[in-house]
């Protein structure tokens, strides 16, 4: 489908609308940011979509998906449980109406650089989305300080940017502690990179946590962390994300958590990259910026990564940060 082609229409429950011109301005601006068309349509019958189509269903309600091929992805504003019906291309839920452009987003990356779907185990959460032929394997890890409404979506732009560059990226979806338990997160975590083979391992925000874990166990080739939560006994002393990793882990950081946070597990003994942007939030910065000089002085081989930006331009290929991401990257693991 090429960039004058695509078209997604979003087609609302009329209990899902309060205001509906909020709505339009910003569905219409996350459509003009990516070149596609489309329309809002206030209606219970997802049908009258000409295109592609994000759903909103009426609240506590569901999506009978059409069943003609066309994308379909149900957006929830408020936390619900996952809809993993096959008919769906994905459910983003827990995003108020931001999760409209993150939809969107979803939908245009879909149908300009599509993915083989690897499963790595048989729940449905448990896969990855491959781009890419013939270059090294480089894993992405997607953060929401370990809470369900953030998805492998968010760093979609970020897989496909490398995966034009001469790399296979797998990017991760893996199933949550708030749903499912810290074990099995770190454990579908673990299943899914040794699956890949992945050589390099991206993680983002939470994910750094992730991705820095796992590096420590693995030892790949290269780990880097883009605005990573490196420390989680700083993180969980300063009640980062509202407590995330309280909630996360179970309770409170204890010694009985040493092997899931990177900080205490220096040196990792393998080539790593951290990454911090200087509009984020200076608790996160603090973090990355005392990881790499602990690690340093350690004896691992690190660089820092600085730039202007938020949390999530370091996962941006628009971004100002993002081309020295890719400098760092390539120099450690030149590409096809």
């Amino acid at each position: 489908m090429s960039a004058s082609s695509d078209r997604i229409d979003v087609v609302l429950h009329p209990e899902s609308v309060r205001h509906l011109g909020t709505v339009e301005e910003l569905v219409h601006a996350a459509l003009d940011a990516r070149g596609a068309t489309g329309e809002v349509h206030v209606s219970d019958d997802p049908s009258i979509a000409s295109g592609d189509v994000i759903v909103v269903p009426a609240p506590g309600g569901h999506v009978d998906a059409p069943s003609d091929g066309r994308c379909v992805v149900r957006v929830d504003y408020g936390y619900v449980a996952a809809d993993l019906s096959t008919g769906l291309h994905a459910h983003i839920r827990g995003r108020g109406l931001g999760g409209l452009r993150y939809a969107v987003d979803r939908i245009v990356h879909h149908r300009r650089h599509p993915a083989n779907v690897e499963r790595y185990g048989a729940h449905p959460e448990q896969f990855a989305e491959v781009r890419g032929t013939g270059g090294p394997v480089v894993a992405l890890i997607h953060g929401g300080y370990w809470r369900a409404p953030w998805r492998l979506d968010s760093l979609d732009a970020a897989a496909i940017d490398l995966a034009e560059r001469g790399y296979v990226t797998w990017n991760i979806e893996y199933r949550s502690p708030d749903e499912h338990g810290w074990e099995t997160t770190t454990a579908d975590v673990a299943a899914a990179l040794d699956h890949a083979g992945a050589r390099a391992v991206l993680g983002h925000s939470a994910g750094g946590q992730l991705a820095m874990r796992w590096a420590a166990d693995a030892r790949p080739a290269l780990a880097v962390s883009l605005a990573g939560v490196l420390d989680l006994q700083i993180a969980d002393d300063r009640g980062l994300g509202d407590g995330a990793v309280s909630a996360a882990l179970g309770s409170r950081y204890t010694d009985a958590h040493v092997e899931s946070s990177p900080r205490a597990r220096l040196p990792l003994g393998i080539p790593q990259i951290v990454v911090v942007a200087a509009s984020d939030d200076p608790n996160l910065n603090d973090i990355g910026r005392e990881y790499v000089d602990a690690a340093r002085r350690a004896g691992d081989d690190i660089d820092l990564v600085e730039g202007p930006g938020g949390h999530f331009d370091v996962v941006d290929p628009r971004s100002e940060i993002w081309p020295a991401v890719v400098e760092r990257i390539e120099k450690r693991l030149p590409p096809v």
